[in-house]
């Protein structure tokens, strides 16, 4: 006869079950005690016994966060410490895994802390509608904290650096004491009645509990939500809590890191610029193609009936009309050059000059040949020759012209009248010595 019975367990199997159970029933939860056995391997990290007068638990607090620590922890000293519960599966023991640790003397202060968060939050105070977003590019920022202490020149030196052009505005106050709260309120207030700034830093560097209080003050934690202007808390290190950074519209680890938040990155800016630089350049040659295409179709378009085509035409029409015209006057200028030229030739032989140096040398001949009385008679005939010669030739027309008067032809004959005279007709003038061709421009008929 047999009897059945469950799969037995292994111890694996047993230590990270209870493992599973102890770190899903445990929240971070918040301890104090003793240190004892306190040891530090060469990997780092912290192990320990924390304890009080009636027991203990095996502790463990690994490098990445005990390098946070702002003092160094040694075997009697009081504690508090913010830890999980879990197991160690290996060899089963039940241990804690310390994510922060700060000295004893804070836990009334810790305890006041946790209250009025409790309080403030349950009012809304911390809602993430009431947050309101950081400008992405600030005309101007103001830093509300101690003009000496380290956080301002964290955050001049990144803002330096990622936007040197946006200025700084600096609310001086102390951040530290028992005045403090009220100043830093007065310094919130004068920046949000001038109005000059378009987003608030609100800070100051690390130190312990006690240090960061004034940023735990009520009235301060109420100015900061209701201020019209975007607030950035950067209170302390990444590990210390403030409930101006719960009230802030954003809360940022440490004043550097606030810096780099409020301020755009020139560098990525320059970027991002010449990106869209050059998108633009490639959209801009794209549209200049296409305009240059569309202007090269519609030239080709307007080269077949363009207007310089027809002018072009024109041109050269007149051109040869005026070659024609030019043909035309030479032709008509040679055939009336050859009627002149034979009137010339006989009005020149019909010259009382020319009649009378015939007759000169006629008698000249004959005086040669007659015998002496008839050289008397020749002489007396030669006297009335020239008596005739010289009434003759006062009676010429070329004496009349030689007294500075002219001769007008038409076609090779004299001009009397102007009444078949026009405009334009071509004329010759004759003058004592030469001649010349004129262009009738405008005719007077004799009144």
């Amino acid at each position: 006869m047999t009897s059945s019975r469950t799969e037995p367990y292994s111890v694996s199997r047993l230590n990270l079950e209870a493992q599973g159970l102890l770190e899903g029933s445990f929240p971070l939860i918040w301890l104090q005690g003793e240190i004892s056995n306190l040891a530090r391997p060469r990997s780092g990290h912290i192990y320990f016994s924390l304890k009080d007068d009636r027991a203990q638990v095996n502790a463990a607090m690994f490098r990445n966060r005990n390098s946070l620590l702002r003092f160094q922890p040694r075997d009697g000293q009081q504690i508090l410490v913010r830890a999980r519960v879990t197991v160690f599966v290996p060899r089963g023991g039940f241990q804690i895994i310390v994510e922060h640790m700060e000295e004893a003397g804070e836990g009334a202060l810790r305890a006041q802390f946790e209250a009025l968060k409790a309080k403030l939050e349950s009012e809304g105070l911390f809602a993430q509608e009431r947050k309101r977003p950081l400008p992405a590019w600030p005309r101007r920022i103001g830093v509300i904290t101690s003009p000496s202490g380290a956080a301002i020149r964290d955050v001049l030196q990144v803002l330096k650096r990622r936007a040197p052009s946006i200025p700084v505005l600096i609310y001086p106050t102390p951040v530290q004491g028992a005045e403090a709260p009220a100043q830093i309120r007065r310094a919130l207030a004068l920046a949000i009645q001038r109005n000059e700034c378009d987003v608030l830093v609100l800070g100051r560097g690390g130190g312990s509990l006690e240090d960061l209080w004034a940023f735990n003050d009520e009235a301060l934690v109420r100015a900061v939500a209701d201020s019209p202007i975007p607030v950035v808390s950067a209170v302390g290190h990444e590990v210390d809590v403030s409930l101006c950074d719960f009230a802030a519209d954003v809360r940022a680890p440490t004043p550097s890191a606030a810096a780099e938040l409020i301020s755009p990155d020139g560098d990525a800016l320059l970027d991002r610029l010449g990106v869209l630089g050059r998108r633009q350049r490639h959209l801009m040659v794209q549209n200049l193609r296409g305009q240059r295409q569309r202007l090269e179709g519609l030239a080709r378009r307007l080269h077949a009936r363009h207007p310089n085509r027809q002018l072009e035409q024109t041109r050269q029409q007149v051109d040869e009309l005026q070659a024609r015209m030019a043909r035309t006057l030479n032709h008509r200028l040679a055939l009336l050059r050859g009627r002149w030229q034979p009137l010339d030739v006989r009005l020149r032989q019909q010259s009382p000059a020319s009649q009378v140096a015939r007759q000169a040398q006629r008698l000249h001949e004959l005086q040669r040949r007659l015998p002496v009385p008839l050289r008397h008679q020749q002489r007396h005939l030669a006297q009335r020759l020239d008596g005739a010669a010289r009434r003759l030739h006062t009676a010429s027309p070329l004496a009349t012209l030689d007294r500075g008067y002219s001769l007008t032809l038409m076609e090779g004959q004299p001009l009397r009248s102007v009444d078949s005279l026009k405009e334009g007709q071509t004329v010759e003038t004759r003058l004592a010595k030469g001649s010349f061709e004129a262009t009738v421009t405008r005719v007077k008929p004799e009144e």
